[in-house]
């Protein structure tokens, strides 16, 4: 496709996700469910068919998505949460894979390596469309941070995993002991890439003044950083999710004026944005519905499959959970179940199959209706199913004590940026305190009124409207910060191993006694 083409293609795509994004909004119906089913007759009015190219997926978009979410991840949420996220996005994965490919191998007659093929990749999740629900529609945070950490880690097991098959196919063998080793170093490996080129990028960053070349030093850490790990054989993905979470967490809290972090984000918003449009649309545009009608059998036998596989993992797997973290509330577990949303990367590595693998064609027609049943059946009955299930408890009080958060803090970062603008000189010491006066109005007058409220005696609280919850929530921050200081007396050997164990046993049985935030 030439140039001149290939912009015609995208004005085209471009201006129908516009008129998705307002027929969507009307409707009240998931955005990227939209995009499939717009994208769906497409290729008809199209003199040249245009794809989804597996290689621009895994090199280009994949890096950006992953790269966006970890920046906007939060470790320390992602830490009180690792437990249930690592079971479902390690054990989880690999149970669900073998599931999926032994359901295959016996009901439609497939060999192994095909089946574990299709096993892996529709084990993977994407909960894009999950978390366009929650922009929407409150949920608990633990519950919004469990599904974001396991899609963030899912999609580099599942790269991990179908490289891993894709070796067994390529050489013929692969012992138990070699499997090991090679997940472990392709996992380990990208996490030393990421850690390396993380840590490498924020001294870098900081010394930058100006937003725009910060922005494209970011840029290059995502896709370099994927690039560098798929070069030394390790996981390219894995490696990105631990730079984005480096540099989120530790590069742009460290010297990084206001306008450099609103203009960073939300350029990784827009890109994030506009690479799930493409993709989404492109999935429609990739869908032949004729081949899939005459696949239907068997697309509905690997929906089956997915599905049966997910409770068999889900379920037990975070039944478990009780006996070492706080438990996860059954609702929660339902909607993980009925969530597992399949999309982009499921399609790409469908289209990477290698080409001399028997019955490839059919294959990606499964993988294809799969993903499609998915998108628009669990897609359009995902907001139902969060409201049905009663997750979004936002009450009046939780809403007026929000308001009264977001006012202390925005004057607290006000008050910040003063001092800073002071102590750079860019203001003279008379408007400094003129405008901060104003600020410290505003500061006083939220502190007075949340310093009432969680003043408050417990039984004065109504469970029922969430301010208990709400007060838990700052609780459970104050006991992780308890905790990680203890860990760091220890580390520097400073208190005693055993008296160290002892008092986080102490802070463990407090924290599992609050409410989930």
């Amino acid at each position: 496709m030439d140039v001149a083409s290939l912009v015609t293609v995208s004005i085209i795509l471009l201006l129908l996700a516009t008129g998705v994004a307002l027929l969507t909004r009307r409707l009240r119906v998931p955005y990227v469910t939209g995009l499939v089913l717009a994208g769906l007759p497409i290729t008809e009015l199209l003199s040249r068919p245009i794809g989804l190219d597996p290689t621009l997926v895994l090199n280009l978009f994949l890096p950006i998505l992953i790269f966006e979410a970890g920046i906007n991840t939060d470790i320390s949420r992602l830490r009180s949460t690792f437990k249930p996220i690592a079971l479902l996005a390690g054990p989880g994965a690999v149970f669900s894979s073998g599931i999926i490919a032994v359901l295959l191998k016996f009901g439609l007659g497939l060999t192994w390596i095909p089946a574990l093929f299709v096993g892996v990749i529709l084990a993977n999740t994407d909960t894009v469309s999950m978390i366009a629900v929650f922009k929407e529609i409150r949920v608990p945070s633990r519950l919004s941070t469990i599904v974001e950490g396991e899609t963030l880690f899912n999609d580099a097991a599942a790269l991990v995993s179908f490289n891993l098959i894709l070796q067994v196919y390529s050489t013929g063998s692969l012992t138990l002991l070699q499997g090991i080793q090679q997940l472990l170093f392709i996992a380990l490996g990208g996490c030393g890439v990421g850690l390396v080129l993380g840590y490498l990028s924020i001294p870098i960053f900081t010394r930058l003044d100006d937003p725009l070349s910060s922005l494209l030093l970011t840029v290059a850490v995502a896709l370099g950083t994927f690039q560098v790990g798929q070069f030394l054989g390790v996981s390219g993905a894995v490696a990105v999710v631990v730079a984005g979470l480096i540099f989120g967490n530790f590069g742009l809290s460290r010297n990084t004026s206001a306008s450099s972090r609103i203009t960073l984000l939300s350029f990784w918003e827009y890109a994030s944005f506009t690479v799930n449009t493409f993709i989404f649309l492109l999935i429609g545009v990739e869908i032949d519905l004729v081949t899939l009608w005459r696949a239907l059998p068997g697309i509905l036998l690997a929906v089956l499959a997915y599905q049966a596989a997910r409770v068999l993992t889900v379920y037990p797997l975070l039944a478990g959970v009780r006996w070492f973290d706080r438990p996860i509330p059954l609702r929660w577990q339902h909607l993980l179940f009925l969530g597992n949303i399949k999309g982009s990367l499921s399609m790409a590595l469908a289209l990477s199959l290698p080409t001399t693998l028997p019955g490839r064609e059919g294959l990606i027609a499964l993988v294809f209706g799969s993903v499609l049943v998915s998108l628009v059946g669990q897609g359009l009955s995902l907001p139902w199913l969060v409201k049905r299930l009663k997750l979004s408890k936002f009450s009046e009080a939780q809403q007026q004590v929000e308001e009264l958060q977001a006012q202390l803090m925005a004057g607290k970062a006000a008050q910040d940026e003063l001092d800073s603008l002071l102590k750079s000189g860019v203001l003279p010491k008379s408007v400094y305190e003129e405008m901060r006066s104003a600020y410290q109005v505003q500061v006083a007058a939220a502190e007075r009124t949340l310093r009432e409220f969680y003043n408050r005696r417990p039984n004065e609280f109504d469970e029922n409207r969430g301010e208990h919850t709400k007060l838990d929530a700052i609780r459970r921050r104050l006991l992780l910060a308890e905790k990680a200081a203890l860990n760091e007396a220890m580390r520097k050997r400073i208190l005693s191993e055993e008296i160290v164990q002892r008092r986080i046993q102490k802070i463990d049985e407090q924290l599992l006694k609050l409410d989930d935030d």
